[in-house]
């Protein structure tokens, strides 16, 4: 029988990874834990959130005061644009290069005004940054740098740094698929002194939400299995229907909620088991032409690529409208989003060789 891979759906959780995170028992001191561990890592104040962009919200209000501009990377998700507008701020995109999806001097160069108080590095896909040239470039403008860990926890920028000790403030997501994985909660840890004070959340979890992240990735194993009788469309349907699942990007910004206990426990696990390195990404990705047929192709050969980052500059389609991205300022963002292809690196190379072979045909050199 063949087997099929999917680039969601908790595929990067193993039976045994699986079961512990379902049956998982968390306690208050590992809220405690977890923030001892992040402080001592990354050095600074440690809140705890509901979820990435709710951290990052935080970090912009405690930063930044309501009109103040920041730059973005052009190449993104919308749980950016939404901490962001959540801050009262007003987002500047930049455009990218094509080798690593990041922003780069040029780039910056172009829409830094007087407005403009600071900068989020993203990373993209675990793709480090030039991190010495946006240093200087913030020094040259006196901008605040904010570190957003959620594609690259662990990894090190060229010279040794690692991600989250630049910026005076580092963001963690610990959503689907991200580098710290517990399907959802952040934190974030700020690092140099702020101007204006933010209140840690003091609210529980809500219960609903604390049960969709917990038996997400059992939900998505069975979605896995019922792939090969070809109803695992059906099903996830369903299941968003009722609410027993969340697509990411609804994951609703809640300043005021804490992570779940459990979800503390399995991410302090991961962050204690990091491995620091510069040469292994969060996603690999690929430009190609003729993405659509690629798409069908790898699907005929078993390998369903639908979920891949990004295929609109802010993702998803369906809030891409709300964003109102200066496509005409982001010439080549625009056009890495309707050729670009990506798989998590979790997988391995015998599992993907076929699939990397059938990329392989349509890849197109970078400029």
């Amino acid at each position: 029988m063949r087997k099929h891979y999917f680039l969601g759906l908790a595929a990067n959780y193993s039976r045994k990874r699986c079961l512990a995170h379902t049956f998982a028992i968390g306690r208050k001191k590992d809220r405690g834990a977890l923030q001892r561990f992040l402080t001592q890592k990354y050095g600074g104040e440690t809140i705890l959130t509901k979820n990435g962009r709710s951290a990052l919200a935080l970090a912009l209000k405690a930063y930044f005061d309501p009109g103040d501009a920041v730059i973005v990377n052009g190449f993104t998700c919308y749980a950016v644009y939404e901490a962001v507008k959540a801050a009262g701020l007003t987002p500047v995109w930049a455009d990218i290069s094509q080798e690593d999806l990041n922003f780069n001097t040029k780039t910056l160069e172009k829409v830094a005004n007087e407005d403009v108080k600071g900068v989020i590095v993203q990373n993209s896909l675990g793709n480090p940054v030039d991190i010495v040239a946006v240093e200087k470039f913030a020094k040259k403008y006196n901008l605040v740098i904010i570190e957003d860990l959620a594609h690259c926890a662990g990894i090190k920028y060229a010279g040794g740094r690692e991600v989250g000790t630049v910026g005076s403030a580092a963001v963690l997501s610990f959503g689907k698929d991200k580098a710290i994985d517990t399907i959802s909660g952040g934190a974030v840890i700020l690092r140099h002194p702020h101007k204006n004070k933010v209140e840690a959340p003091s609210k529980l979890p809500r219960i609903s939400d604390n049960l969709r992240a917990r038996f997400y990735p059992l939900l998505g194993a069975i979605s896995r299995g019922l792939s090969y009788v070809h109803l695992s469309g059906i099903w996830m349907r369903c299941l968003v229907k009722i609410h027993w699942v969340e697509k990411s990007a609804d994951n609703k910004l809640d300043l005021e909620r804490k992570i779940a206990k459990f979800e503390a426990k399995l991410a302090l696990r991961q962050l204690q088991n990091l491995k620091e390195s510069s040469k292994h990404p969060l996603r690999e990705f690929r430009l190609v032409r003729n993405r659509e047929e690629l798409l069908k192709k790898l699907a005929a050969a078993g390998y369903y690529f639908g979920g891949f980052w990004y295929e609109r500059p802010v993702s998803p389609e369906r809030y891409y409208k709300k964003v109102h991205f200066p496509e005409d300022k982001c010439p080549v963002a625009v056009e890495v989003a309707k050729k670009i292809i990506n798989l998590p690196t979790c997988y391995s190379k015998k599992d993907l060789a076929l699939a990397c072979e059938i990329i392989a045909e349509y890849v197109e050199e970078t400029k």
